[in-house]
């Protein structure tokens, strides 16, 4: 164990979105902050998402206003901050009158139109469908159609942490805190990673573990919980596309939840989700049967092309960390975020837990997290994430302008290689495609066009350590690669970190 322990302003446990949100904005207001995470960035619950920034319209049945208020409001700001990764997105939704009368639908809609500020996203508006050109069953015949965004989640866990980086924090992957306690004014805070152990202290203590939450308060700081958790799985599977257009469709089902059905990668649909209790391991979440037989039923009452488990090329599961309400019903608990404050003595350095919270509404639940924490520090600065365009964004025209630059200056790049880029990257492509010509200049080819340049600049600037950081996280190309192939990248991705140790042992 080290002696030197250094004293950050905020340590952060956890490293989704909601973690690598609190980090980016204290350091932002001019604090140390040190993350950790166990694992990869977002490789829980933050990439297991439907992939939506959205204001929730089923959460308006359950009346929950000041989440939709918010969630609407932050569709526009997160569009604007990260427009390379977040794309407005028109969601169909069939009228069935057994399930919910055509007045219901128009009412909510207008106020979901209406709750939060909209200036970009188009307005909702009553639809018809041609019986020829529809992929949907005939005797579905109209319905409403709505504005939500479209995001890479995991991509926008990463793009927080860069900018957190940037700002001066300390983003420590594969590193999991063992335990901490409080003493003489500070939080003894112990780490390991593949090295051993470690300590650092600090001045406040955020437990942003997602899932982990209750279980970090109760075995690492063997402290009490102040809040019952629920955590309810969340399931989706992958199929080869279903439909022609890039529109998504909303399914409603009898048992009053909502299915959705999105285009993705341009090659598949998403349908997903599921809502049931979990309480098996946190760290081996996976499909369930029923689940997958759920998802296919509903999608099989709407479509006329029917899906049967052989048409499933992937499916991915997740569990969300909900703070417990008592409902009976797992898709009535609210998606509503709680923050709990506690200290030991008045005047103790405080533990910031986050109970809940969704994707959409991650920067106001950091913002809010900071006006908990702010009697600690008196002189940090205001709230600026709100206008803070993140990594990416700087200088982008348009992601449009940005493809057809790349494809100007690299000879025979293939516009899909451009727009992964593009959409991926934004203007921080330029940073690995600097003073490439061609192809040939992107060093070892591992196919799907990834090659060696974008490899060590995810290696080195995004924290990537292994395959999967690349394939199913940074890149998405993991529907498109083979053993043999992922075999290739593992092997090289081993002699780049080993010298890359090498040098920084020197």
């Amino acid at each position: 164990m080290q002696n030197n322990h250094p004293v950050y302003d905020v340590v952060v446990v956890g490293g989704g979105i909601n973690g690598v949100g609190i980090a980016v904005d204290a350091a932002g207001r001019g604090l140390s902050v040190f993350l950790c995470e166990k694992d990869d960035l977002a490789s829980h619950t933050s990439s297991a998402s439907s992939k939506l920034i959205h204001g929730g319209l089923r959460y308006l049945e359950h009346k929950e206003f000041r989440l939709v208020h918010e969630a609407l409001a932050e569709r526009e700001i997160l569009l604007a901050k990260a427009p390379h990764i977040i794309r407005p997105l028109r969601f169909i939704m069939p009228h069935q009158p057994h399930l919910r009368p055509a007045w219901l639908i128009r009412t909510g809609l207008f106020f979901y139109d209406h709750l939060g500020k909209r200036q970009k996203l188009a307005s909702s508006r009553h639809i018809h469908f041609d019986p020829v050109s529809s992929p949907l069953k005939d005797e579905m015949t109209q319905g409403f159609e709505y504005s939500d965004c479209a995001v890479d989640d995991a991509r926008l866990v990463v793009l927080n942490a860069l900018q957190a980086h940037e700002l001066g924090a300390n983003i420590a992957t594969q590193t999991r805190c063992t335990a901490a306690y409080r003493e003489q004014g500070l939080w003894n805070v112990h780490l390991e990673n593949a090295q051993g152990g470690y300590q650092v202290q600090a001045k406040t203590l955020v437990n942003a573990a997602g899932p982990w939450v209750t279980q970090f308060i109760e075995h690492n700081l063997k402290q009490k919980s102040p809040h019952g958790l629920r955590l309810i799985q969340g399931s989706h599977i992958i199929v080869p596309r279903i439909y022609d257009g890039d529109k998504a469709f909303i399914l409603q089902n009898d048992d009053h939840r909502i299915v959705f059905a999105i285009p993705y990668l341009e090659q598949y649909t998403l349908i997903g989700t599921t809502d049931h209790e979990y309480k098996g391991d946190l760290d081996q979440v996976k499909i369930t049967q029923p689940e997958a037989d759920y998802l296919l039923d509903v999608y099989n009452d709407h479509f006329k092309h029917q899906l049967g488990p052989e048409d499933i090329l992937h499916t991915y599961s997740g569990v969300r960390s909900l703070c417990d309400d008592e409902s009976d019903n797992p898709s009535a608990i609210t998606r509503d975020y709680t923050l709990a404050i506690s200290h030991q003595q008045q005047d103790d350095v405080p533990l910031l837990s986050v109970f809940g919270g969704k994707l959409t509404t991650y920067r106001k639940l950091a913002e809010s997290a900071m006006q908990h924490l702010a009697p600690n520090f008196p002189d940090m600065n205001k709230p600026w994430t709100e206008k803070a365009l993140l990594p990416g964004a700087e200088n982008l025209v348009s992601v449009e302008f940005l493809i057809q630059q790349i494809m100007q200056n690299i000879e025979n790049v293939p516009l899909s290689l451009a727009s992964r880029w593009a959409h991926a990257y934004g203007s921080r492509v330029l940073r690995f495609l600097n003073h490439i010509a061609n192809l040939n200049d992107l060093g070892e080819n591992f196919g799907h066009g990834l090659f060696a340049k974008e490899v060590d600049y995810l290696v080195d600037q995004e924290w990537a350590r292994t395959s999967e950081d690349i394939l199913w996280r940074r890149t998405k190309l993991g529907f498109q690669f083979s053993a043999d192939e992922i075999q290739q990248l593992d092997q090289y991705l081993l002699k780049l970190l080993l010298t890359r140790s090498s040098d920084t042992a020197a």
